[in-house]
């Protein structure tokens, strides 16, 4: 009977009257706005500084000495961006942390993509990150990225967003013939190599070969500047081509692309900027490639978070190497990532005592991992208590969860690698429906208590 029944003893309904309610849908309406300009890291990263420095915050090599309650932007690669507000205490005895990662699974264009075939051009992609390939075809596509010439000059692409802008799309089989497709596992009826985004049709006048991909070269090269070459120094990416939307005839939902993890990526943005003289340090950080493991220099399992401390530290006078290690295994983290909410179309894959539901609070996982606990770092009970006692003091709406049954399957987020440094770690975000899928779907009463719970923890902990 359990199984079944959902808990009830934490709502964001009840306990709200309609003045937070309205604060709560007010606070969406910026968030829908992130979500429809920020579909790559590199756009949140642009977003991030630009809001930061509206708010005084300053670049970190623009400063010759840190005091406290200085306010300072650290910009990694256009992909990694940090905000540390400067406490009254040394940096040494600590500091707080709220970490979010700003990619989301996408299709990437390959290092040379454009081809052509059967009377049209196509362009070549490798899938990045979790998704399910029946999601892609079938939908309207946008390309955005950059492109990086031969003598260092950038160029930004976004090709799909406005109105009169031209798509892209992925074809998929006709149900008259794709008798044989349906037949197959999910998993193996889309080919990954048949990825292949449609970009033209049209032949480039006396052109023998390769007519219709030489007139979308053309194209690129008069209306952006960029050669099929180029494309093996750029880093272009697929997204879909429609705005943020409010869910539900109630609107009490919001649905888009990329919101595992950018909801939490805006909440704790927006939580750092009103960040004013804590005790300790905070420090609010934007990360890359989460959704592959946190490889490569813009993800966590670089020195990155020591580099980036380091470089305070030395800002603020103090060059010492034990001083360095001594800050961050004294220091407290949120790892900001989202879980996963009941789905009522599925409720075969959720242990409900145990998993988070939608509009009932910002979620506590004290473990992600897989199975055994594979991959997760586990928080200790010791700080959870704090948190608890955090949020309840803040009025902060929370609950607990699970990423499903146990033996279902599971997940990972950055946690564990922010626990390598010594520092207490948990992971707290907020629910989605359709993770990893093209919409995914929160609840704005669990966006906005993930904002309160952030803000709670960078200024009070």
């Amino acid at each position: 009977m359990q199984e079944n029944t959902p808990k009830k003893d934490r709502s964001c309904w009840p306990g709200m009257d309609e003045e937070k309610i309205q604060a709560a849908y007010n606070f969406n309406k910026g968030y829908v706005d992130f979500l429809t300009n920020a579909k790559t890291e590199r756009e949140v990263t642009e977003i991030v500084c630009r809001l930061a420095a509206e708010k005084g915050f300053v670049p970190i090599e623009k400063v010759e000495a840190i005091k406290a309650g200085d306010k300072i932007l650290i910009n990694k690669n256009d992909k990694v961006a940090a905000l540390a507000v400067i406490g009254q205490n040394p940096l040494e005895e600590g500091f707080n942390l709220v970490v979010s990662h700003s990619d989301s699974p996408r299709l990437d264009l390959k290092a040379r993509p454009a081809y052509e075939a059967d009377g049209m051009a196509l362009l070549k992609t490798h899938y990045y990150g979790g998704i399910k390939k029946y999601h892609w075809p079938a939908m309207p596509l946008a390309l955005h990225g950059v492109v990086v010439k031969k003598d260092g000059r950038v160029i930004k692409v976004v090709i799909g967003e406005n109105g009169d802008d031209p798509v892209l799309t992925i074809s998929d089989l006709l149900p008259h013939l794709a008798k044989d497709q349906m037949e197959k596992k999910m998993s193996e009826a889309i080919n990954a190599e048949s990825l292949n985004a449609l970009v033209g049709s049209r032949p480039q006048p006396d052109c023998a070969n390769d007519p219709i991909k030489t007139y979308i070269m053309n194209i690129l090269q008069e209306q952006y500047d960029i050669e099929e070459n180029d494309l093996t120094s750029a880093e272009l990416q697929l997204v879909p081509a429609y705005s943020a939307r409010e869910v539900g005839l109630d609107r009490s939902m919001v649905g888009a692309y990329g919101q595992d993890d950018r909801v939490c990526a805006y909440t704790s943005l927006v939580a750092a900027l009103e960040i004013e003289k804590p005790l300790r340090t905070a420090i609010c950080l934007f990360v890359d490639k989460e959704e592959i493991g946190s490889a490569g220099n813009t993800g966590l399992q670089s020195l990155l978070i020591e580099n980036i401390i380091a470089e305070i530290m030395h800002k603020a006078g103090n060059d010492n190497y034990f001083s360095l290690r001594r800050a961050l295994a004294l220091s407290a983290a949120l790892s900001a990532d989202v879980n996963a909410a009941v789905d009522p179309n599925y409720p075969e894959v959720f242990e409900k005592m145990n998993c988070s539901f939608m509009n009932q609070g910002v979620v506590v996982t004290k473990y992600t991992g897989s199975r055994g606990k594979s991959g997760s770092n586990d928080a200790n009970p010791e700080f959870l208590a704090r948190i608890r006692n955090l949020f309840d003091e803040a009025g902060v709406v929370w609950q607990v969860g699970e990423l499903g049954k146990v033996d279902i399957g599971g997940g990972g987020t950055v946690a564990q690698y922010i626990a390598h440094y010594g520092m207490e770690v948990v992971d707290c975000g907020v629910a989605l429906l359709g993770m990893h899928s093209p919409f995914e779907v929160a609840g704005k009463l669990d966006v906005y208590m993930a904002y309160l719970g952030y803000k709670a923890f960078l200024q009070k902990f």
